[in-house]
């Protein structure tokens, strides 16, 4: 897991450990309590820091609560399952696992909201969650690329724009799926969900079925 240190935040020296714990604690009072009742307070005791601490480090519950939740995104890998459609399948199911855990599911959801009336909080999402996230989606073009089953961009914001727009389409359809819709992401549908990111709407046999997980 990379060390991650909270936006905007200077001054003295970060212990890794203290960081690593408050995070922790913070997802367990995700699992216990949920969003609403979480409290700096508790975190905190659960933690064994002083409450100061974590003030030092974090401005507020939603920044927190931010961090500890872009911990599990930081869980993701790009499994190498032989094709481009088989590799979008593992990194989807990876992904809808983790909306799956309660912290991930009550968290996500909770600062998503408050973030539509702050912007430095929407800010820090983007740069802790959905930036950082975008390396899977150029690490997996960068595969295809080099197996022949995609042509690489001549043009640098051409790229970009393609990356910006795969990655909206496969975080916004299984956020969807599993937290608005609340319905199972699981290999049924992912299989038919990368079928139509690969192969488009057109009809067509689409990606064969992936490998099993694992």
């Amino acid at each position: 897991m990379q060390s991650r240190t909270p936006a905007g935040r200077t001054g003295r020296p970060r212990n890794a450990a203290a960081d690593a714990a408050i995070l922790a604690a913070t997802r367990q009072a995700l699992v216990e309590l949920g969003w609403s009742k979480l409290t700096l307070g508790d975190v905190a005791v659960r933690a064994g820091v002083a409450k100061t601490t974590l003030y030092r480090r974090w401005p507020g519950k939603n920044e927190l609560v931010v961090d500890a939740v872009a911990e599990l995104f930081d869980e993701l890998t790009l499994p190498d399952r032989g094709s481009l459609a088989a590799d979008i399948e593992g990194v989807v199911l990876q992904f809808a696992a983790i909306l799956a855990r309660p912290e991930a599911r009550s968290g996500l959801m909770a600062v998503v909201a408050e973030a539509t009336r702050d912007e430095a909080l929407r800010e820090r999402i983007r740069a802790s969650i959905v930036e950082r996230q975008k390396r899977l989606v150029l690490a997996g073009r960068a595969r295809a690329q080099a197996r022949g089953e995609l042509a690489p961009e001549s043009d640098a914001d051409e790229a970009a724009r393609a990356v910006d727009l795969i990655f909206d389409m496969v975080a916004g359809a299984v956020v969807h799926r599993t937290l608005v819709s609340a319905e199972p992401a699981d290999e049924k549908w992912v299989h038919g969900f990368t079928r139509v990111l690969v192969s488009g709407l057109t009809p067509g046999p689409g990606p064969g079925p992936g490998p099993g997980p694992g």
